[in-house]
């Protein structure tokens, strides 16, 4: 069964509650070089039971998530991400002021959903209020101001907007 990354981020974020609630799980810290997260174990019996992976807080999720137009780059909300052509890779980012009301920059830590494989790289680049924006393959990420979840409305304005397209293959399917 295939399973969206925004199915698997509530799902994930449901279980934990639960786990916590019970006062059934230990937390430890464990980080990698690119998205530190927090490891959760249930315990039943005194065995481990399963593990998942908790993205510490301010941080930005993203999933890969079939739209209108194909599968593309999404935040765990449904917020489909977009790049701007007159941003340059590793550059600040040019959509500011008034640009930015209407494109609002994609900030926080960003961290690939563990239910995508085959992503670029995402980091941050400081934007011109010194914020960490989320990049995507060294491209500043924007959403569209008003759009619904998984709204692709703001691909191809001006030319210049682009949603980041996907496959099926970068999502990870389970049984």
């Amino acid at each position: 069964m295939l399973k969206s990354g925004w199915a698997a981020a509530a799902g994930l974020g449901s279980l934990v509650l639960l786990l916590t609630a019970c006062g059934g799980s230990s937390g430890s810290s464990s980080t990698s070089t690119s998205t530190p997260t927090t490891t959760t174990t249930a315990q039943a019996n005194g065995q481990p039971t399963s593990a998942l992976s908790v993205p510490p807080p301010g941080s930005i999720v993203l999933v890969v998530q079939k739209s209108a137009v194909g599968y593309v780059l999404a935040a765990a909300n449904g917020e489909v991400v977009y790049t701007y052509d007159k941003d340059t890779k590793g550059g600040t980012p040019a959509c500011t002021g008034s640009c930015a009301a209407i494109w609002p920059p994609l900030t926080g830590n960003p961290v690939l959903s563990s239910a995508s494989q085959g992503l670029g790289t995402v980091g941050t680049v400081s934007d011109a209020n010194g914020a960490k924006q989320v990049t995507y393959d060294g491209k500043p990420l924007y959403t569209f101001k008003g759009a619904k979840a998984l709204s692709v409305q703001g691909n191809g304005v001006g030319g210049v907007w682009h949603v980041i397209k996907l496959s099926k293959s970068n999502i990870i399917s389970g049984g």
